[in-house]
């Protein structure tokens, strides 16, 4: 038998200390017990998880960044999204001077991620077809950025 202190593991119904008996078996269950919630409140700072991900009205979205966002931050995210916008409409224009073959091969490779392979098979021409198709294709594509001053 162990003597056990009740405020230390039901602090909020024993506000005083109370000491009581109880057999091995529950002591080392207390124990225990204590002992995991002690390991989640550690995790819990460490990941600074606070809020739960059960919650579903939208607070989950919040758990992962803590930390407002300065203004210098805010604009730069902005700037960055304009120029990404203003280089896909660039690739978009550059995609139209080139011919149909070249844009869908170019097409095929890097947007649908297919491999030169699978783009010859599709097409019925040889893979070596399709390399110096798509070659050729983004050197005419990096000249139209030269002549139109795009690159850098």
């Amino acid at each position: 038998m162990k003597t056990i202190n009740l405020k230390k593991y039901y602090y909020p119904l024993f506000v005083t200390d109370t000491f009581i008996e109880v057999s091995d078996e529950i002591a080392e269950a207390l124990l225990l017990m204590r002992r995991e919630e002690n390991n989640r409140t550690h995790k819990i700072w460490y990941h600074k998880a606070y809020y739960s991900l059960d919650c579903e009205d939208g607070i989950e979205n919040c758990a992962f960044d803590f930390t407002a966002k300065s203004p210098e931050e805010i604009l730069l995210e902005q700037e960055e999204e304009q120029i990404f916008l203003a280089t896909l409409e660039h690739l978009s224009e550059a995609m139209g001077d080139l011919t149909d073959t070249q844009a869908r091969r170019i097409h095929a490779r890097y947007v649908l991620g297919k491999k030169l392979a699978e783009i010859a098979a599709e097409e019925g021409v040889s893979v070596s077809v399709v390399q110096q198709t798509i070659k050729s294709a983004l050197k005419r594509m990096r000249r139209y950025f030269e002549k139109k001053k795009w690159r850098k």
